[in-house]
């Protein structure tokens, strides 16, 4: 017991000298923490805080604290939002995120009888009011029975060329009934 104790402490002791010596000379302290002159640099430590920061020397958490304006790029002041939305008011969704800027639709047929359903995905590529700004995403989902289906991508469809139009036209008239307004 008394030999455990002791090899521990010898350990102790050379991890310290080693975490000692590795920290550098008096040379390498003083070059590190250079002498202020209190003349050219204001007593006040807010005022300093402030010109470190304006000089790229810190950082400061009040900036990421601030109560800012949010933008709302995806929300409801968004005009291919709220036409998107508008637009696939019939669906039933599964995911609408405004932040990450997608709609996801569940699985939907208008025959309940019929084999066939789609899901349509809209991902958001930019807030602006372009057509490439707007990606849609079909799937199709076929079964032969309750167990055995298969779900296909559909590149080149019918549903998401009117669904692209269709949020587009919307969009549109949304943003220009906005700058009427201003």
């Amino acid at each position: 017991m008394l030999i455990k104790n002791l090899i521990k402490l010898v350990i102790i002791f050379f991890s310290l000298q080693i975490l000692l010596v590795s920290c550098g000379t008096v040379d390498k302290i003083k070059s590190i923490h250079k002498p202020v002159d209190l003349r050219k640099e204001p007593l006040d430590p807010d005022e300093r805080a402030r010109r470190n920061i304006e000089t790229g020397k810190g950082i400061s958490l009040k900036n990421l604290t601030k109560n800012r304006a949010t933008s709302y790029e995806f929300s409801t002041s968004n005009p291919m939002w709220r036409a998107s939305l508008e637009t696939l008011d019939f669906l039933p969704l599964t995911t609408v995120d405004h932040s990450g800027g997608m709609i996801i639709t569940d699985w939907y047929s208008d025959n309940p009888n019929n084999k066939e359903s789609v899901k349509i995905s809209v991902r958001f590529l930019s807030n602006e009011l372009r057509s490439d700004s707007l990606k849609i995403i079909v799937h199709k989902k076929t079964c032969s029975n309750d167990l055995n289906c298969t779900v296909n991508l559909l590149s080149s469809t019918k549903i998401r060329d009117e669904l692209h139009s269709t949020i587009l036209t919307k969009a549109t008239l949304l943003a220009q009934r906005e700058k009427e307004k201003k």
